[in-house]
């Protein structure tokens, strides 16, 4: 299978490169991702100004782009290499729910989909040092054929492994949990007349379904979670309909 493997971290992060060591050997693999870490930038594009590629060796590029422009680039033959999947990853830190929203891994994977192309997501959900990669990678290089065969049109998959090496963890199908970040707010006034504004790391609150990404996790698994691409209206409104 060809295979274009991107992320938000940056092309020479620890986390793809797993994953294209696993990958590898049994597919073929080219990277394109952006050339230093874009996390949590969604999908944003870049509209003004060029994307400029760059060529590191074999099969392996960079682009000064983010991790959409990377698959859209891809696709309009940026690099010679023209992809059946995409993945995107492995994330150094969970991609859980809400966090789809705000991930740039997660928005490479739906760039996929969008363009009619299988998209899955990977992150590894922990940030305990050190991150351990093994079970993402191995889990995907496995279950590759299935994961691909589950991007329906219009849906990604997004895949959260716990920390671990272990090349024989179970996948559970998942739902999305619910998360709310309550960030912090540290701003200083510099002599240059601005106002430095930093985020600064706040509390985490997650919704605890039984079968959320969340859940799967944490008792072990590795969450599989289908993701669609197109806004959905609520199941009571009536398309047309006076509003009142």
């Amino acid at each position: 299978m060809r295979i274009l493997v991107s992320n938000d971290d940056g092309f020479r992060a620890e986390g793809l490169a797993a994953l294209v060591a696993e990958l590898s050997k049994e597919h073929e693999v080219w990277v394109f991702a952006p050339d230093q870490e874009r996390s949590g930038v969604s999908h944003a594009m870049s509209l003004r100004g060029p994307g400029k590629v760059r060529r590191h060796g074999d099969r392996l590029y960079s682009c000064s782009g983010t991790p959409a422009d990377c698959v859209i680039l891809a696709g309009l033959g940026a690099i010679p290499f023209s992809p059946e999947v995409v993945v995107s990853g492995i994330n150094r830190g969970p991609n859980l729910g809400t966090d789809i929203i705000y991930s740039g891994t997660c928005a490479a994977a739906r760039q996929a989909a969008l363009a009619g192309l299988p998209g899955i997501a990977v992150s590894c959900a922990s940030f305990e040092e050190p991150l351990r990669y093994g079970a993402a990678a191995a889990f995907v290089a496995r279950e590759l054929s299935r994961l691909t065969t589950s991007c329906a049109p219009g849906v990604f998959i997004n895949v959260n492994a716990p920390s671990s090496d272990d090349p024989g963890l179970e996948g559970r199908w998942a739902t999305p949990c619910r998360r709310s970040y309550n960030d912090r707010l540290a701003a200083f006034a510099a002599p240059d007349g601005h106002t430095y504004c930093f985020l600064t790391d706040g509390r985490v609150e997650t919704s605890e379904e039984e079968f959320s990404d969340h859940a799967i996790v944490a008792r072990g698994y590795v969450a599989v979670t289908p993701v669609l691409v197109h806004p959905q209206v609520p199941a009571d409104l009536v398309p047309g309909a006076a509003f009142r």
